[in-house]
């Protein structure tokens, strides 16, 4: 399977010099080590945009000791409160994507041919489209296991962030309403993750805070699995509680209702719903309200009421 992705990229990109949309997890880091030995180090150049506040810092150390391992160019770019026209009508990565990452990408790599990680685990990879508009997506067709397989064959040593085992990197996926005051809104959702991320002291399959509530609240919502001890969560809610930007603070329970907004063609969509509801990632119970908010073009979880067990 290595020699055939490696045969696939030097037909696809021929003598050409590639830039790679790097964020230092597994599916860019695969390609990474794979268009090294397929075209030579002189050839590839790993881009990471920087989302300022919404990057972890523990990433940027990350994807600046793996290029540094694997001898290879790399470069930070600026994405800084860029994403704030997409979010400001609600939470969409894929929006996020399309109009902010690859525009910046395109923008550095000058018409050299764009690589990423997409693979058939996440939307650019549903597309069923390996090379399109500059964009060629190396593992499209792979599965989260062949990947898997592949990196330890090569013997790559990928750290992880920690705040989950589905996807890493920003911290303003975190923000589960638009995003209209970036200190208030965007401060709750990187400060507070920031800070569970600090007092994490094992491996966690999740570990995050969602920021719920109305516009006028910020709600943190903590979810870690397995559980954080008692100790630990207490400490971590009484920080979090502290900032200026939160309002209040839950830590989920498995089971809790989920009150979801969503605009029309969301709310009459139940694969739309489903792959939101997998995106938000509590294990809970999705009450699904249709908005009356046009300018709402996704989804706002508005609230969890308490527990009643």
């Amino acid at each position: 399977m290595i020699n055939e992705k490696i045969k696939e990229i030097r037909e696809i990109v021929s003598d050409s010099e590639v830039v790679i949309g790097f964020s230092g997890g597994e599916d860019s880091s695969l390609v990474a080590a794979l268009s090294k030995i397929a075209l030579g180090k002189e050839k590839v150049v790993l881009a990471t945009i920087d989302w300022g506040i919404f990057s972890y810092e523990k990433s940027r150390k990350i994807v600046r000791d793996f290029s540094k391992l694997l001898g290879l160019k790399h470069v930070f770019l600026d994405g800084n409160c860029k994403q704030k026209n997409v979010w400001k009508h609600g939470p969409s990565c894929n929006s996020c994507t399309k109009f902010v990452k690859l525009k910046i990408l395109r923008e550095f790599s000058n018409s050299r041919l764009i690589m990423t990680g997409a693979n058939s685990y996440d939307s650019w990879g549903k597309t069923g489209l390996k090379v399109f508009g500059g964009v060629y997506a190396p593992l499209q067709d792979l599965s989260k296991e062949e990947i898997r397989a592949m990196i330890d064959h090569l013997g790559l040593k990928i750290e992880k962030i920690g705040e989950s085992g589905k996807r890493e990197g920003c911290k303003l996926k975190h923000l589960l309403k638009p995003l209209i005051n970036c200190e208030y809104h965007g401060n709750a959702a990187a400060k507070s993750n920031e800070i569970l991320l600090e007092n994490l002291n094992g491996r966690f399959k999740e570990a995050f805070v969602k920021i719920i509530g109305p516009l006028s609240k910020n709600i943190a919502v903590i979810y870690t699995e397995p559980p954080l001890d008692e100790n630990i969560l207490e400490k971590v809610k009484k920080e979090i509680s502290n900032l200026n930007e939160i309002d209040d603070v839950i830590a989920f329970q498995k089971g809790m209702k989920i009150k979801v907004v969503a605009s029309k063609p969301i709310y009459r969509n139940f694969d739309a719903r489903k792959n939101i509801e997998f995106y938000i990632g509590l294990p809970g119970e999705y009450e699904w309200i249709e908005s009356k908010n046009t300018k709402l073009r996704t989804f706002q979880v508005v609230e969890i009421p308490p527990f009643v067990g």
